[in-house]
């Protein structure tokens, strides 16, 4: 890329706008990145990332002439006109998005009519309109504003931002939305340019859909259970159809991670709002729930009472390839298991300095093998690639029990059967 492309400035440097300013550095731009976080400032500027993300590392040394890390906002006013907002946006106790953070960013801006604030963070469908009274109310209506939600995967985020399925952009057609236009001019994916509204709706439907898409799933495994039928085999055929496709049709444990969840409670906190009874989505965050609780249920199934028992966890992380805890399935299974009498292990090959800081009463072990030492079962929470070269011989000669409770259909059950192990996955025969 060349290098006369304009520069930008990111503020937050989470998941969203590490990646972000990472792969705008890797186009071309410079980047100014601004945290309130003063120590995750110095750890970015010694060279450290503090997140773990398939190749944001290497792509943030590779670019690191680019990337400028402060936690004062005035070289990013300086030397950027267009600045992207990606703070956090968790959810409040009554399910509403807390905008705080976004809050001391607009209130941080000077009045300017030579910048603007670019959207990341995920926001309540009316934000937009809500920021551009407060900056009339406070003297800066020259400040521009655009929406462009992010769609990033956890473990696959640096990929998704270069290689991107569509780019949105919500603006009010003027210079601001023009220029963002523009900084995505390279990358070849379709451009969905609309107003600021339908932008913040677009990523909140996206995510709700997709974990609707999910829990259906997952209630059409408990059927499947029920009546000897094969759910990969069911989602196979089911995908097949154009008009369903294959993806998010995994049944297992349930979904987890920081956008699902808040995103779902958030577009039904907003309908609620609006007087209207979101009951499709009241429905996929209570199946989701149930799934994780079911995983008790199938160990009680086989082992009876848990009093006593040790069960193995194998994966902590909401999903293979990030240290993300955030709504794991493990927090809910580790807890329910310990409150039925059992002794858990853990193992994850990534995210355990996190866990230790969520989950009590748990032994963590070094490998998946010492994890299994002495099990009456082992229960699949995560599916790390590294999982499936495990020698279940081994294992088995470990375990003290013969039970491996696959929580995402991960595993081969001929495999683990040969092994003189039992094998019980989610929907499967």
């Amino acid at each position: 890329m060349g290098t006369d492309r304009e520069p930008i400035a990111v503020i937050g440097t989470g998941y969203v706008g590490l990646v972000t300013a990472a792969g705008f550095a890797q186009l071309g731009s410079d980047v100014w990145c601004v945290d309130v976080d003063a120590e995750k400032i110095a750890r970015l500027n010694r060279g450290e990332v503090p997140i773990y993300e398939p190749g944001l590392e290497e792509c943030v040394a590779r670019n690191r002439g680019r990337l400028h890390f402060s936690s004062e906002l005035s070289p990013a006013l300086e030397h950027a006109r267009l600045l992207f907002v990606a703070v956090g946006t968790p959810p409040t106790y009554s399910g509403d998005a807390d905008l705080s953070a976004v809050d001391q960013v607009v209130g941080a801006m000077p009045s300017s009519d030579r910048h603007a604030l670019v959207m990341k963070s995920t926001v309540p469908v009316g934000t937009g309109a809500a920021i551009r009274r407060m900056f009339d109310l406070q003297g800066k209506s020259g400040f521009g504003y655009v929406s462009c939600p992010e769609f990033l995967k956890e473990g696959s985020a640096l990929s998704d931002f270069l290689k991107p399925d569509r780019v949105v952009i919500g603006d009010d057609r003027d210079w601001a939305g023009d220029a963002v236009v523009k900084l995505y001019e390279p990358f070849d994916a379709p451009l969905v340019r609309t107003d600021i509204a339908s932008a913040e709706m677009i990523k909140l439907a996206s995510n709700a859909f997709l974990a609707t898409k999910i829990s259906f799933i997952n209630e059409i495994a408990v059927v499947c259970e029920e009546t000897g039928a094969d759910v990969l085999k069911v989602a196979q055929g089911m995908g097949l159809d154009e008009r369903i496709g294959p993806k998010f049709l995994r049944a297992g444990i349930g979904w987890g991670g920081s956008c699902f969840g808040k995103d779902v409670t958030a577009l039904k906190k907003l309908a609620a709002n609006t007087g209207y009874q979101f009951q499709l989505l009241n429905a996929s965050l209570e199946v989701n729930e149930l799934q994780k609780r079911r995983i008790v249920a199938k160990l009680q199934k086989h082992l009876g009472r848990l009093v006593g028992k040790r069960i193995g966890l194998l994966g902590l992380a909401f999903k293979p390839d990030t240290d993300d805890m955030r709504d794991a399935a493990s927090l809910v299974l580790a807890a329910r298991l310990q409150a039925e009498g059992a002794r858990v292990t853990a193992f994850d090959p990534v995210a355990e300095e996190v866990a230790r800081g969520l989950i009590t009463g748990v032994e963590f072990c070094p490998s998946a093998m010492d994890c299994a030492e002495g099990c009456d079962a082992i229960v699949l929470v995560t599916e790390w690639r590294e999982f499936r070269e495990l020698d279940f011989v081994e294992m088995a000669r470990r375990m003290r029990g013969r039970l491996v409770l696959d929580g995402r259909n991960f595993f081969d059950p001929g495999t683990i059967q040969s092994a003189g192990l039992t094998y019980e996955g989610v929907g499967r025969r």
